[in-house]
């Protein structure tokens, strides 16, 4: 970190009213809080680190509004309900302040049609692409190498960053934030198989990523055979996703690491899908429900379920089988030898 905060800058930064103690130390580091020393902000957001806030060195720490210790010499104590949610507050203002968009204008390098519609306050990086009636709207940021196809949109305040591929007709929304080589309407995985071969089906639709969608690097949303591959408001996806054709995915979802998503699923609103979680195709996700990491989903599942395993079940009812299964040799031992006492 290479910038500077006051202990009063922190304080207005988080909105907390409620502190104790008192710092001259201007702050220029986070640390953990094992770790943390002087300067350093540091917070709990865990509680079994709890122990590890007596003994901690640093100059400010963020902590629940329930911790009932008391601060050291020159160390400042804030409390606030989500002490986590704090320190991203924080760690937002040093993005913006570490990471400025440049002064909006293209880049001599880039290769803009003459029809495509650049908003004035957008800024275009080196080498991007802008095909023949596409559109980037107010405040957005394209870095290097970015490509949009024609007639896709870029909304207002958009963050596109280096190597990501916006495909033809394809659409993002207000506030979205694409990491490196995310690809958006790639096509889909489509073939019929005539008289001994694969011969492609064409992928004429086209995604649609609503507000404030965030999407991890090397991501791939594939355009939809035909009409739409959705993705809902507010939805997270973490990096290596594969999300095939015509899914529907919907508002304030996340979807961890290497979660694959067969053609035509739908996924309600509110939906954890665990790291590297498999979703076979033609199937409903229902609203809230939570996958376990690695579960393979192969029906569809009601609303506000917690499920494991492959194929994935009751998050209880399988770990009580997985318990079960590591005896299973044991049994058959016991089976075994009452038969051979027959």
């Amino acid at each position: 970190m290479q910038v500077t905060f006051s202990p009063e800058e922190l304080v207005s930064i988080v909105g907390s009213p409620s502190t104790r103690g008192v710092t001259s130390q201007q702050i220029t580091g986070i640390g953990a809080l094992d770790t943390a020393g002087v300067g350093d902000l540091s917070f709990l957001g865990n509680s079994k680190y709890r122990a590890q806030v007596a003994i901690s060195k640093a100059s400010v720490l963020l902590l629940p509004r329930d911790y009932e210790g008391e601060p050291g010499v020159d160390q400042l104590y804030v409390f606030l309900e989500n002490p986590s949610v704090g320190l991203a507050r924080i760690c937002a203002r040093i993005e913006q302040q570490m990471w400025p968009k440049p002064m909006p204008g293209i880049h001599p390098s880039a290769v803009v049609a003459a029809d495509a519609k650049i908003a004035t306050t957008a800024t275009i990086g080196p080498l991007c692409v802008i095909e023949s009636g596409a559109v980037v709207g107010e405040k957005t940021h394209l870095q290097a190498q970015v490509f949009v196809g024609r007639n896709a949109v870029v909304g207002e305040d958009c963050w596109l960053m280096p190597g990501v591929s916006l495909g033809t007709e394809c659409i993002l929304k207000n506030r979205v934030r694409l990491h490196a080589g995310v690809v958006v309407g790639s096509d889909g995985f489509g073939y019929e198989f005539v008289e001994g071969r694969h011969e492609k089906v064409p992928q004429v639709g086209h995604v649609i990523i609503e507000d404030d969608v965030e999407i991890g690097a090397n991501s791939t949303l594939d355009r939809a055979r035909f009409s739409r591959t959705v993705i809902g408001e507010g939805t997270k996806i973490d990096n290596m996703v594969q999300i095939a054709h015509n899914v529907i995915v919907g508002k304030h979802c996340i979807l961890c690491a290497q979660v694959g998503i067969a053609g035509s699923v739908v996924i309600e609103d509110y939906v954890v899908l665990g790291g590297q979680v498999g979703v076979a195709g033609h199937l409903k996700v229902g609203k809230g429900v939570k996958a376990a990491g690695q579960a393979g989903i192969t029906t569809t599942i009601e609303p506000g379920q917690f499920i494991s395993g492959h194929p994935a079940m009751p998050y209880m009812l399988e770990r009580r089988l997985h318990v079960l299964h590591r005896r299973l040799p044991e049994l058959f031992k016991r089976v075994d030898a009452l038969e051979g006492s027959r």
